[in-house]
């Protein structure tokens, strides 16, 4: 079976000392493992920023691709090969700015695939700039007199757009993280799971020690129910977002490829695509 290391390469990641990704990338590796899977039938997604290194620093399949752009990306290759396990990675910048509609659609759809943010509150790839996470008032090289508009609720969106597996963690608290990452694996479906992920270089207001003080553990709440979505927004609603833990799970909900008519059960890597013959010769007569 294979180890966490297994799941590492030969690449040294080039993030700043104390960047949250690095307690992703371990919670990546810990989690694959634990999933009983080997590397090959992984395939990793990357965006645009900081954290769209991490397809590059796992020993998986990978793939980098550009600004926004990575869920339509893994979502093909899942419904192209759905023997793989598809996990695509990203910013709150790449996933909640640029990429929003995938997202938002993403959510909706419910392609069984995994989808982790890391979310840092800021753009660091670019040297500082706000994000859509960026709380009113945070001031930024972009935003020099602080910002004006209201930080997207992305937990909530999520909710709201019926998606049937919401988690929240702290790249500080790996144990939850990869439990967290290894149910998401599981799940038949789409999972979305936000990940706080300090930047210790351009963010110096959401840190370590500011997550530690405001986040929430959701095992803390007494009688908290993840299938009951009403009690998911209100807790929400309540702490305003900052919460760790399985927020909702909807196990009754079909995936997108159990709805899909005539979806079939060979992965197109697989299939014959050879064209018959007589088809091909009742095509060329059409045009002559």
């Amino acid at each position: 079976m294979a180890t966490a290391k297994d799941f590492q390469n030969h690449l040294k990641p080039n993030w700043c000392p104390g960047c949250g990704d690095f307690g992703v990338q371990t919670a990546i590796q810990r989690a694959f493992a634990a999933s009983g899977l080997e590397a090959h039938e992984f395939m990793v997604v990357a965006g645009i920023g900081c954290s769209g290194r991490m397809s590059g620093y796992l020993h998986t399949n990978g793939f980098h691709g550009i600004h926004g752009r990575a869920l339509p990306l893994a979502q093909g290759m899942k419904l192209a090969n759905r023997a793989l396990t598809v996990v695509a990675v990203g910013g709150d910048g790449d996933g909640f700015a640029i990429g929003a509609g995938h997202t938002l659609h993403a959510l909706r759809r419910n392609i069984d695939m995994t989808y982790i943010v890391m979310d840092n509150q800021i753009y660091g790839l670019t040297k500082g700039q706000a994000s859509p996470h960026s709380g009113v008032g945070f001031m930024t090289k972009s935003t020099p007199y602080g910002v004006i508009e209201s930080p997207l609720s992305i937990l909530q969106l999520a909710l709201a757009a019926g998606a049937t597996f919401v988690a929240q963690a702290f790249s500080k608290n790996p144990d939850e993280l990869v439990a967290l990452i290894t149910a998401g694996i599981r799940h038949q479906g789409f999972s979305f799971i936000n990940v706080m992920s300090p930047c210790v270089t351009y963010n110096h207001f959401n840190t370590y020690a500011w997550f530690t003080e405001h986040l929430v553990s959701l095992a803390s709440i007494e009688g908290y129910d993840a299938t009951n979505k009403k009690q998911a927004l209100n807790t929400l609603l309540d702490h305003h977002d900052l919460v760790t833990g399985l927020i909702y799970q909807d196990r009754e909900k079909k995936s997108y490829q159990e709805l899909l008519h005539g979806y079939s059960a060979t992965p197109l890597v697989e299939a014959d695509l050879r064209l018959p013959q007589a088809t091909f010769a009742e095509l060329l007569a059409e045009f002559g």
